[in-house]
């Protein structure tokens, strides 16, 4: 009888060290990045608008303010990427398996200069297509300094 108590102590132990490790890594993100209604003087903010990342590396967009999401612009991210889009008013992760640029926009503000990068594993090999993207509005004005500065 008493070595049956002691397994199931062990197996106890076991599964709440286990639990507590996987509990941590789905909020174990590398880089958070927060989406803002206000940042000193502008509005509709991805902060920060750049961020890099080593390939299996995984970005937390924080819906601090409400009214946003996360689009990857189409031909903005490296060949054969899917698409990828997200609830509005959600917190939202995405673990970048590939490297390169990946362009994204907040969809309704988009035009508001609420757009960000993410450069994975420091490979800028789809520069070019990067700088084609057709941004329109406040984001056109802001988009140069920002791929110059990738």
């Amino acid at each position: 009888m008493h070595h049956m108590k002691s397994h199931n102590k062990f197996l106890i132990i076991t599964t709440f060290l286990l639990s507590t490790l996987f509990a941590n890594v789905g909020l174990a993100a590398d880089v958070t990045v927060e989406m803002l209604n206000r940042l000193d003087k502008q509005s509709n903010v991805f902060e920060p608008k750049i961020v890099r990342v080593n390939v299996g590396d995984t970005v937390l967009w924080k819906a601090k303010d409400k009214g946003h999401n996360v689009e990857f612009i189409k031909k903005g991210v490296p060949e054969g990427v899917g698409k990828f889009k997200s609830k509005f008013n959600k917190d939202v992760e995405y673990k970048f398996e590939v490297p390169g640029i990946y362009a994204y926009w907040c969809t309704p503000h988009k035009n508001m200069g609420m757009i960000g990068f993410v450069v994975v594993g420091d490979d800028k090999s789809n520069l070019e297509a990067i700088k084609k993207l057709r941004f329109s509005s406040k984001s056109k004005k802001m988009a140069p300094d920002l791929i110059n500065s990738l």
